[in-house]
């Protein structure tokens, strides 16, 4: 039989309270660097597929810049996504093996996940695409669920800022970002008073090969990640008998039983779904609105990209120990998501692209700066320290469903005011976001 946390007692007060105890020194010292090494392989999954293989394998298909046969492959795997976060976080919390609870479903998912995508890489058809797009990111999201929790699992509180950070450099996309910048679209050299193109090894990633790359990093990070950060067995943790009934309404956290949940969740799903309303379409955009020449093209958006992510990265390492050393998490998710909200009006007075430039610096130093304190706010407003899989699945739904949401309002909103008009209504959701955050009252 399961209960509830009484109402005035939080997630962060019993994590650890069983054996499923917070990493010892020599452990928690090598998630320092295994845990941010696996988010960022898995963002380099999310970033080199969404921001350039995908919108490239459509026009392949298409012949055009299809922005509607691009709505309809990003929805269909995000949907799945959506789906695939909490059922695996729920299975991760039940799993009882000598290998834990986390790590078979993370290299289970790895391995299903790199073979989907070697699939993907063959598809001909919008249909075909969007399915198995949809497949992969189901599968990942169970590879991103039992690696979420792994944090509340394994991290004492007091360094939850730290390690939100560290889950940042993934997270947020910027070392990941950076890998599928350099590697499939390249960086222009003259942006840094050098010759020709900086990676992109000629287009060579550009297609089927960047899926097999994509593939293999993902399954050499698991394999580091679950040999080298090795979870406890998890054999003699309590086991709770299955109810089919407990089991999909463990899907839904009650916002009014946990409020601050439900705000965090709220704040979280604004501000992703800002980022993202622009980022479905950014290859596109940079096309058809900046009117970037097509030989230049993918490795300006590569740079773009590579700023955005460096900004992305100081922040995230700046803020989140900080954020530790004040004891204060509420003002910086506030702050850096009103930030960021604003840096999306920038490429509307100045559509250029050093408007985009500009847009990239201080969405990237916001962004970074909310990520870096976001996870630390939301640990810290789980319902049940027993849930946590299942929880921070839940709250994942904020990552995957802005890319639910956003290819089709994307697409709405470019044909009702064209692409300009991705901004401010991007930044009017975000904005939303941030102030969700003020909602939250169990966390300073």
């Amino acid at each position: 039989m399961t209960h509830s946390l009484p109402e005035n007692v939080t997630a962060t007060a019993v994590v650890g309270a069983d054996t499923d105890a917070p990493a010892p020194p020599r452990r928690l010292a090598r998630l320092y660097v295994t845990l941010p090494a696996a988010n960022i392989a898995l963002y380099l999954l999310w970033l080199g597929v969404g921001s350039f293989l995908l919108p490239i394998q459509v026009a392949q298909i298409t012949g055009t810049n299809d922005t509607s046969a691009l709505s309809t492959a990003s929805t269909t795997g995000a949907v799945l996504a959506t789906i695939g976060n909490p059922v695996f976080g729920q299975l991760s919390d039940r799993t009882r093996s000598r290998f834990g609870r986390r790590a078979p479903w993370i290299l289970l998912c790895a391995l299903l996940g790199a073979l989907a995508l070697v699939a993907q890489a063959h598809a001909t058809s919008i249909a075909t695409l969007g399915l198995s797009w949809g497949v992969v990111q189901f599968i990942m999201n169970g590879y991103q669920a039992a690696l979420t929790a792994a944090m509340p699992d394994r991290v004492p509180a007091a360094r939850y800022g730290t390690f939100s950070a560290l889950v940042g450099l993934g997270v947020r996309v910027p070392l990941g970002t950076i890998a599928a910048a350099l590697i499939i679209g390249g960086v222009p050299g003259t942006k840094f008073g050098l010759d020709g193109v900086i990676g992109g090894f000629g287009g060579r990633f550009a297609g089927a090969n960047g899926y097999y790359l994509t593939a293999a990093v993902i399954v050499a990070a698991a394999l580091v990640f679950v040999v080298l950060s090795p979870d406890r067995d998890a054999r003699d943790l309590p086991r709770e008998p299955f109810s089919l009934r407990e089991f999909l309404g463990g899907f839904w956290v009650s916002p009014r039983r946990h409020p601050d949940f439900g705000w965090a969740f709220v704040s979280r799903l604004g501000v992703m779904l800002g980022y993202f309303i622009v980022l479905t379409y950014n290859l596109y955009l940079l096309a058809d609105y900046i009117k970037v020449p097509p030989q230049d093209l993918l490795p300006t958006v590569g740079f773009l990209m590579v700023v955005n992510a460096l900004c992305t990265v100081a922040a995230t390492v700046l803020l989140g120990p900080l954020a530790d050393k004040v004891g204060r998490v509420k003002p910086f998710v506030f702050a850096s998501g009103v930030v960021a909200a604003l840096a999306l009006a920038l490429p509307v007075l100045w559509p250029t692209q050093g408007g985009m430039l500009t847009y990239n610096v201080v969405g990237g130093l916001a962004f970074g700066a909310y990520m870096a304190v976001d996870m630390a706010l939301i640990t810290k407003v789980l319902p049940r320290a027993a849930d946590v899989g299942k929880d921070m699945g839940v709250i994942n739904i904020a990552n995957a469903g802005p890319q639910i949401l956003a290819p089709t309002l994307a697409g709405w909103i470019v044909a009702a005011g064209g692409y300009e008009a991705l901004f401010p209504v991007a930044a009017a959701v975000s904005l939303v976001g941030a102030l969700g955050v003020l909602r939250v009252r169990g966390v300073r």
